[in-house]
């Protein structure tokens, strides 16, 4: 939990403004409030001859748990391009980004998975820094009981769903309390 204000580094103390329904920290000295606000996670399921490309994670949290390629959207790059490059940063491979498929959003910790299909352009990938190892599975090859967080599993789960399609309704799930 914060304690100092952004703006001008004073103690701060959550406190509800008026006109607000909620706490915000807001500074003491300089009166700033402090909106804390959902993080994007911009995420795709790479998709090659009909299976999937996860890696196994070499960071916390979950370390050694299989994930897709997802990481937090930086600023000044779209979704689509966070994918991409999330792609190659931890699995050292090139994607085209296809469609939308689902937005799942972690209540608890205030991140919002934007997930993509993604084409693997060639069956090319290593594992990255953040990754022990990359491998292409089957959709009934998908280790499930090894699967990082919720939205990945139910990310993987709606792929599995509709991988055969192009036009698929795209999905929207809220997960709390904390569930990995």
């Amino acid at each position: 939990m914060l304690k100092f204000c952004q703006q001008c580094g004073k103690p701060a103390n959550y406190s509800i403004p008026p006109g607000e329904d909620r706490p915000r920290l807001i500074c003491a000295s300089c009166k700033y409030i402090y909106y804390e606000n959902p993080r994007i996670v911009s995420a795709c399921i790479p998709e090659y001859d009909g299976k999937v490309l996860l890696a196994r994670r070499a960071i916390q949290p979950r370390l050694g748990l299989w994930t897709f390629p997802s990481g937090f959207l930086e600023i000044g790059e779209s979704p689509e391009e966070g994918a991409a490059r999330e792609a190659l940063e931890e699995c050292c491979c090139e994607v085209r980004i296809d469609s939308l498929l689902g937005v799942f959003s972690i209540l608890h910790v205030g991140h919002i998975y934007m997930v993509f299909r993604a084409t693997l352009q060639k069956p090319e990938f290593a594992p990255g820094d953040e990754s022990l190892e990359c491998s292409l599975f089957e959709a009934h090859e998908i280790p499930w009981d090894s699967i990082a967080f919720s939205a990945v599993k139910e990310a993987l789960s709606y792929w599995c769903e509709i991988r055969g399609l192009k036009n698929y309704p795209v999905k929207h799930s809220s997960f709390q309390p904390k569930t990995f």
